[in-house]
This record gives C-alpha cells, sequence and structure tokens, in this order.
C-alpha cells in the first residue's frame, strides 16, 4: 500500500499499519478515519475492519522494490508506536528503512512516550526523519520525548493547531509543520499562533513549513502567510534546504 499524495511536505505514503485509536484532541477529527470509512464503503480489503488498528505483514518490505530516491511518509493512514502494534513488527519496518538508504521516510506519532522507550530498541539511520504531533499545550510533552531519542532530524507537526504554542522547547528540533484543521467540524486557527511558531523557530533555526490554514474547504482558504508561501525542509541535522524568514 503506497500511494502518491497531495500532502505539501512529502511525495508518497506507505502504510504497513492502517487504522489507529484516538488518544487527544488533535484525533477528534481525524482525516484518515474518514478515508478509511470510504475506503471500506469502496470495498477495500485493507480496511475490512475500517479504521481498527490493523497489521499488514505482506508491506513491511514494499519499499525494498522501489529504486528510484522518493521521500515517503510512514503510516498516514495510522500511528506505528501505538500499542496494537508489537515491538518486533515496528523494529522489521525499521531495518525496511535501514536497508532503503536512497529514500527518506519521515514518521509521525502521537504516541511520544511509547517512542521514548523503544527508541533504545531501534536502529536510527540518517534517512529517518522522526517527528511528533503538537496540537496545543497540554501535548508540548511530546517534544520533549522526541528530543531525547536519536533520531538525526527531529521534526514536529502542529496540525491540526488547535491552541496556542508560545513556549515550544526547539533546542534539537529541525524542522516545524504548522497547519489548521480542514474537513468537516474544522477547528479554526489564530493566526497569532501561527506567526508566534515562525517567530520561535526563526530564533530557534529550526526550519518552518505552513502548509495551510484549513477550514472545512481547506482549497478555499489556501496557504498564504505574510503573502507568501513557507516551504523550508530540513535535509540533515543543522542543514537546512530552506532557511525561515
Amino acid at each position: 500500500m503506497a500511494t502518491k499524495t497531495g500532502i505539501e511536505w512529502t511525495e508518497m505514503t506507505w502504510n504497513p499499519v492502517t487504522g489507529c485509536v484516538k488518544i487527544s484532541q488533535g484525533c477528534k477529527h481525524c482525516y484518515a478515519e474518514r478515508m478509511a470509512k470510504r475506503l471500506k464503503a469502496m470495498g477495500s480489503a485493507r480496511y475490512e475492519f475500517e479504521f481498527a488498528p490493523t497489521l499488514h505483514e505482506d508491506l513491511i518490505g514494499l519499499p525494498l522494490k522501489w529504486k528510484k530516491p522518493r521521500t515517503v511518509f510512514v503510516n498516514s493512514m495510522s500511528d506505528l508506536f501505538q500499542d496494537a502494534v508489537p515491538l518486533d513488527f515496528i523494529q522489521r519496518v525499521f531495518e525496511t528503512m535501514v536497508a532503503t538508504p536512497q529514500h527518506t521516510y519521515q514518521v509521525l506519532t502521537k504516541r511520544s512516550r511509547r517512542l521514548f522507550e523503544l527508541a533504545p530498541l531501534l536502529p536510527w539511520p540518517s534517512n529517518v526523519w522522526m517527528g511528533v504531533s503538537v496540537e496545543n499545550e497540554r501535548v508540548v510533552e511530546r517534544v520533549d520525548h522526541l528530543a531525547a531519542t536519536p533520531a538525526m532530524v527531529k521534526f514536529l507537526s502542529c496540525e491540526p493547531l488547535i491552541g496556542p504554542l508560545d513556549n515550544l522547547p526547539l533546542a534539537g528540533i529541525d524542522w516545524v509543520i504548522v497547519g489548521g484543521e480542514s474537513g468537516p467540524g474544522a477547528r479554526p486557527i489564530n493566526e497569532k499562533w501561527v506567526q508566534s511558531i515562525r517567530r520561535q523557530c526563526h530564533t530557534q533555526r529550526a526550519a518552518f513549513f505552513f502548509k495551510q490554514w484549513g477550514g472545512v474547504r481547506k482549497d478555499r482558504t489556501g496557504r498564504l502567510l505574510n503573502g507568501r508561501t513557507y516551504d523550508a525542509m530540513p535535509q540533515n541535522k543543522g542543514i537546512l534546504l530552506t532557511l525561515v524568514t
């Protein structure tokens, strides 16, 4: 299950795990849950159990078949570090990433404590970017858990941003993605929250990527901030393809 994607900060997705369990307010209007329901209705065998956590053993080695370098969002339809995913499965996913250094993998989790606990048991090649979701101040501790891992590139996804984050601990963080919630029931984003994060990234030399304003129709609100787009991406620890301005 590898799919080209319209997500602005990656090229494609790879989902050896599908389905998840909601754990915080950032999960309230989960896009992956809505998509899973549609895919089940369309008869997709991968979503027989809709959004219940499901392991797809046959997809663990899929990237081994890809020769051309790609940027890959791992488990866009799930969370690799949720309790339903056994350690040995996570280790095999990481082994595939180690064996394919031509690709860049972006792994994102809300289960930062489990990430922190399992990090010593996993390999951390430079082509694995590790991130945590931080939607408001209640879950800022996720940043500390991430910072304590050996990942070479560390990033935050502040999407959906549903509250201010004026004191992000960005030491050791290479990249911050910010975006408003989209789709049915989307909660509003405040420009002051976005500008605050942008300034913090500038001070701490973290790459800043503004993904979208969101809303029920994100195509109508766009992604311009200060009359421009912000598309900074990390290349490696301490090296930015585009510096924040």
